[in-house]
């Protein structure tokens, strides 16, 4: 079967990218965590983490997939093979954790993406024009088996968007991704006509200096720009495995990193002065995307056109990181297993997802699976990641892999940065989702 295996263009890479960190985490986390975080102050935080990430974090993730040219397993077992044959061996194994995250936060993240398509198939049909939101909702995501079908779809559509690698992943998300840009722009316009939506722009762009102080608001926007970047460990390597070494890891980051965040604001824009306008909570959690919404939604003219083009946004942002997901683990399976092909691990993949995807149903059995991954494997992952490429490998590999293909050489300071600032911060982050885990 023919295979491309390298992005045919920086633009695609950059797209393909910016699709994996464009998520849930972006649609909903991030105006989520701005409206139970102070608002103004922690976009500041946030901003500065996300800069934080993007030079050093991110492109190390690119680094090392180019450089092993395979996901997961093969980078890590490279890295740490730096230090000798044995260490690699050591490396090869560590792998599998991050990659277990990407698999498991995949399987997850499914369910959401039925509910989401669930929400638009009822806004084409106008069932959810018409209902009672919150009894809507509770109706189907308490009942098991209640989106099978939808289910089937996401996960089976999303895994063939895959069959070509490299080369479908870019050819998807040059559709996806700039749709994606144009509906939440054109839903953003539309939002600040409401009344009361200038309450919302102050919230989120007026900062509570005082809250500055609360290293609570500093722990949850740094973990937003964590998992909002994708930096896991896992899933961004394997996009670096199919860079050109002609390009700049760094200025693909920063690229990838300024559309994310871009993604990320026009969302909240959308959301929190929508909520501010007709008095709701803009830190309401799952039901702000199912119940919130969907009610102001009602109330608005031609509510039923903007909540499809609303959900289908959202769509792409979710088929957009399950591909960056199933693809990290793909890509590892078929680098250590070269007997199976891409359509026999994709099949797999198929079957894994399904069969837990269907056998957790409803979605209430989702909140204990998504906060083992999300506080244990995720982090934990990260900082593997972090301590691997900073700490195990040795140095002058680290910089050969960052410089090559850049017209601007790093060097001590880059270094020092991730040795420096970027490690402790994911051990920080490790840490404190441990103990709040435990503590409550």
């Amino acid at each position: 079967m023919k295979k491309t295996k390298n992005f045919a263009s920086r633009w695609g890479f950059i797209l393909a990218s910016v699709g994996s960190a464009v998520g849930m985490a972006n649609v909903w986390g991030f105006p989520n965590k701005l409206g139970a975080n102070g608002g103004g102050a922690f976009l500041l935080i946030y901003l500065l983490f996300v800069f934080i990430f993007s030079y050093v974090g991110l492109p190390a993730e690119f680094a090392m997939g180019r450089r092993a040219h395979t996901g997961t397993l093969g980078a890590y077992e490279g890295a740490w093979a730096t230090r000798g044959r044995a260490s690699g061996k050591i490396g090869g194994i560590l792998g599998w954790l991050p990659l277990a995250g990407s698999l498991c936060i995949a399987i997850g993240y499914a369910v959401i993406v039925t509910y989401i398509l669930k929400a638009l198939i009822d806004s084409l049909v106008g069932t959810l024009m018409t209902a009672d939101t919150a009894a809507w909702f509770g109706e189907f995501s308490s009942s098991s088996f209640s989106v099978v079908p939808y289910h089937i779809v996401v996960v089976a559509g999303t895994l063939l968007t895959l069959y070509l690698g490299a080369h479908s992943i870019e050819k998807t998300n040059k559709i996806m991704m700039p749709l994606f840009f144009l509906i939440f722009l054109v839903l953003a316009v539309r939002v600040a006509f409401l009344p009361g939506a200038a309450e919302g722009y102050k919230f989120m762009f007026t900062p509570r200096w005082e809250a500055l102080a609360d290293p609570m608001i500093w722990i949850w926007a740094m973990g937003q720009a964590f998992f909002s970047l994708s930096v896991t460990g896992s899933g961004m390597i394997v996009y670096g495995a199919y860079l050109s070494e002609g390009e700049d890891v760094v200025g693909v980051a920063q690229h990838t990193a300024l559309f994310d965040t871009i993604a990320a604001v026009v969302a909240a824009l959308v959301i929190i002065p929508a909520c501010f306008a007709y008095g709701q909570d803009v830190g309401a959690g799952p039901s702000l995307l199912f119940v919130t919404l969907p009610a102001i939604l009602q109330d608005l003219p031609l509510g039923r056109l903007f909540a499809v083009i609303l959900y289908v946004a959202m769509i792409f942002a979710g088929i957009s990181s399950l591909q960056n997901m199933f693809e990290a683990v793909a890509e590892s399976l078929m680098h250590r297993f070269p007997k199976l092909s891409r359509t026999a691990v994709l099949a797999i993949l198929c079957v894994l997802c399904l069969g837990f995807g269907i056998g957790m149903e409803p979605i209430s059995k989702w909140g204990p699976w998504m906060d083992l991954v999300s506080i244990y494997i995720i982090p934990i992952g990260a900082t593997l990641g972090a301590v691997s490429w900073f700490y195990v490998m040795k140095k002058s590999e680290l910089m050969e892999a960052m410089n090559t293909g850049s017209l601007k050489r790093r060097g001590e300071l880059w270094y020092g940065i991730g040795r420096y600032v970027y490690v402790p911060l994911a051990l920080i982050l490790c840490c404190v989702a441990l103990l709040m885990h435990v503590a409550f």
